[in-house]
């Protein structure tokens, strides 16, 4: 799961059409915060593991964000690192079209550890870090922190887990409040770096993945007690193995 942007709307909007710009602006104040799906657990990329863009897609962004690992009862039990691919090409387009730029195969990474609650004093002081790499050489590099969140964790929790249920937890990203610079973010190879104080180093490769290397079938419903393991295989077009708890 994912939460909308946390960071200012005159920086928000300036990555959409002017016609979807309205629609930051009011999420951004609004008492009710912006959370939509954003992937099953056997869709998720690991740590240098290779993240995606759409094909259809000509500006797409790596957004790094403070993830809380959620138990089944809604609480904050640790902290990890999320980056949220966006197709801005797609987004930008219609307000709507938000599933499309965001839930795709190789369209979110999470890891490499999480950090529990207990070990990070104040979650509003974490360090963002994010520096992107082609062919060896840093062509941009962002710091911000934790501090510049709009919305306060435990709220976020709290809309998730008010009219739903989750059994097994979740895994909810905060928001982006860091966006690189728009011009040739969509080129081929890019490698995004994204560091947290609480949870390490992320790091990840980009393939511009094309729409015949979607898996042909999902993979087949977990049994009672059972859970996916991301392994290659999940980009491909076998499902991956089962695991028992």
């Amino acid at each position: 799961m994912a939460a909308g942007p946390q960071i200012q709307p005159v920086r928000a909007t300036a990555l959409v059409d002017a016609a979807a710009a309205d629609v930051y602006e009011r999420v951004y104040d609004a008492p009710r915060p912006e959370l939509f799906f954003e992937s099953v657990a056997w869709r998720v990329v690991g740590d240098g593991g290779m993240v995606a863009v759409r094909a259809d897609s000509t500006i797409d962004v790596p957004e790094p964000e403070l993830a809380l690992v959620l138990n089944t009862h809604g609480k904050i039990v640790g902290y990890t690192i999320c980056d949220d691919m966006s197709s801005r090409t797609i987004e930008g387009e219609n307000p709507l079209y938000p599933p499309q730029a965001e839930i795709y195969l190789g369209g979110c990474a999470v890891g490499p550890a999480i950090r529990p609650v207990w070990e990070v004093a104040d979650p509003y002081a974490l360090p963002i870090r994010m520096t992107i790499r082609r062919g060896g050489a840093v062509t941009w590099s962002g710091e911000t922190d934790t501090g510049q969140l709009n919305r306060r964790l435990d709220d976020l929790a709290g809309y998730l887990f008010a009219a739903d249920v989750f059994p097994d937890g979740a895994v909810l990203a905060t928001g982006t409040c860091l966006v690189p610079d728009l011009p040739g973010m969509g080129q081929f190879c890019t490698t995004p770096r994204l560091a947290f104080v609480p949870a390490g180093e992320h790091g990840t490769a980009l393939q511009r993945r094309s729409p015949h290397a979607v898996p042909t079938r999902p993979p087949a419903r977990c049994s009672p007690g059972t859970s996916w393991r991301h392994t290659p295989k999940a980009c491909g077009s076998s499902p991956p193995s089962r695991v028992s708890r």
